[in-house]
């Protein structure tokens, strides 16, 4: 019998490789960000149930960031959810979140426009997710067949 492992649903702080909390943007030293993460179960338009692990930034001023002072590791309280749009999240450039079926490459549309998705930290433990429920279902389904298929001859 095969177990599975249950989900955190605890937010914990994130590090990048060289074990540092705050990540200097590559842009404007004074900006940053604090990644967090959590693993927790999500209910999609289907109703299935899912244990999905997400992430978000946390971006501000290095300086405010660093007045959290978090560690790596550290289980802070909050929420990790996605919200879903027609509108695009960043105006400057909008293709950084469309939401895209797994490794189709298909952009996720409603009704021919495209999905953005985007994932948010939040103190609030009773936020919930926010969707798009997407109309091209089908081109999805024979993609991911395609992929299968392919998949299988090698």
């Amino acid at each position: 019998m095969e177990t599975t492992k249950k989900p955190t649903t605890k937010v914990i702080v994130s590090s990048d490789e060289a074990g540092n909390v705050i990540i200097p943007s590559p842009n404007n030293k004074e900006w940053g960000c604090i990644r967090v993460i959590q693993n927790r179960m999500t209910t999609d338009e289907n109703g299935f149930v899912r244990r999905v692990n997400l992430s978000a930034l946390r971006p501000g001023l290095i300086e405010d960031l660093k007045c959290f002072g978090y560690e790596k590791g550290q289980v802070i309280e909050g929420k990790i959810i996605f919200k879903e749009s027609l509108t695009p999240f960043d105006k400057k450039n909008p293709d950084r979140d469309l939401k895209v079926a797994g490794e189709t490459g298909i952009t996720c549309v409603q009704d021919g426009a495209p999905i953005y998705r985007k994932n948010f930290y939040t103190e609030d433990e009773k936020a919930i997710d926010v969707t798009c429920a997407h109309t091209n279902k089908e081109e999805i389904k024979a993609a991911f067949a395609a992929l299968k298929a392919s998949s299988a001859k090698l």
